[in-house]
């Protein structure tokens, strides 16, 4: 976690949320769900969203998308998010999102949106008329997420930093033009699982989208899957165990992983394997990894069978998160003129 962590938000409001987009990967879990638990159990107030508006922004079938959210929440419950503890949502079920994303657009300049990195990465095998603008402008959207509810702590992994800045930018932007109305959030990068490379890659992100199955872990992995994928990963030829990830990134990348699924320090870990083979340490590792992955994905089915359960804490979490988002909406509507 954050090394300022402790020292910022002895009582803050936190937001974070993930696409309902596909499988739920390993590194969804260490590099986000397991701080967003820390921060439920520290006291925060917790809003903790599933991001199925921005799901949109690339084609997706209805019914998929319908059953992928109720698959998220239950994955959110297995990873220990607590609906009596933390606000758990649906992002569609709260019409201020659409509606705050709208008024920040008219401050969002087209040069912000062009410099966004997931925009670029993702629209490159697009042609641009098949592009939709929603795929553009969510960036202006993910920071209204964070806005409407007065958010002081973001936690979110690297790759969304720079979204976190821009949300801070416009925050500044609209207080020095109508008045303070916004908290500036600060994003919570988490050390170490905030970043988790590719298996079979370390030079680029593990990613759940990955054409190659091996690159990456997926929640829903058997035990038996999980360990072929951690000895199959690459690491190098040195046989010299050590965390060095500008020399020996596919090692340094297993050793982060070990690092984050045991809540150990880096150095811990090399203390604890140093003059052992690689092939010792990546036993460890998978057997550490497929245990967590299989403890959670049995957790995921119980709360997965019990549907009208599920619908029933976004329900009630819809009605918790439309208090604070009216809250701020009717503030920025005040401060800008829009309600009479």
């Amino acid at each position: 976690m954050d090394k300022s962590y402790g020292a910022e938000c002895s009582m803050s409001i936190v937001f974070s949320m993930i696409q309902p987009s596909g499988k739920l990967g390993i590194g969804h879990y260490l590099g986000a769900i397991r701080h967003w638990e820390k921060f439920q159990n520290d006291g925060q107030d917790c809003f903790f969203a599933i991001a199925n508006l921005h799901a949109i922004t690339v084609p997706q079938d209805p019914t998929s998308l319908r059953n992928r959210s109720l698959d998220l929440i239950a994955f959110y419950l297995a990873c220990g998010l607590d609906p009596d503890k933390s606000t758990l949502f649906l992002q569609s079920d709260i019409a201020e999102h659409a509606e705050l994303a709208w008024v920040l657009s008219s401050i969002t300049s087209l040069g912000e949106l062009n410099r966004m990195t997931q925009f670029k990465d993702k629209s490159q095998s697009k042609k641009q008329e098949r592009i939709g603008a929603g795929l553009f402008s969510y960036p202006t959207l993910m920071a209204a997420d964070i806005l409407l509810y007065q958010a002081d702590l973001v936690p979110v992994g690297e790759d969304q930093k720079q979204h976190i800045e821009l949300s801070r930018d416009l925050a500044i932007r609209f207080n020095q033009r109508f008045g303070e109305t916004f908290t500036v959030p600060k994003p919570v990068i988490s050390d170490i699982g905030g970043r988790i490379m590719a298996l079979g890659d370390p030079s680029k992100k593990m990613s759940k989208s990955d054409e190659d199955s091996n690159n990456y872990i997926a929640l829903e992995d058997e035990s038996s899957v999980v360990k072929k994928k951690i000895m199959r990963a690459v690491t190098d030829s040195l046989n010299h165990f050590c965390y060095k990830p500008s020399e020996q990134k596919g090692l340094a990348n297993l050793i982060e992983l070990y690092s984050a699924c045991c809540d150990v320090s880096i150095d811990e870990v090399v203390v604890k394997f140093e003059g052992k083979g690689y092939g010792d340490f990546k036993k460890a590792l998978a057997s550490e990894l497929s245990d967590k992955v299989a403890n959670i994905y049995q957790a995921y089915e119980q709360h997965r069978h019990k549907t009208s359960d599920l619908h029933d804490i976004l329900l009630s979490g819809a009605k918790s998160a439309s208090l604070q988002a009216r809250k701020t909406l009717d503030k920025v509507y005040k401060v800008t003129g829009l309600s009479l």
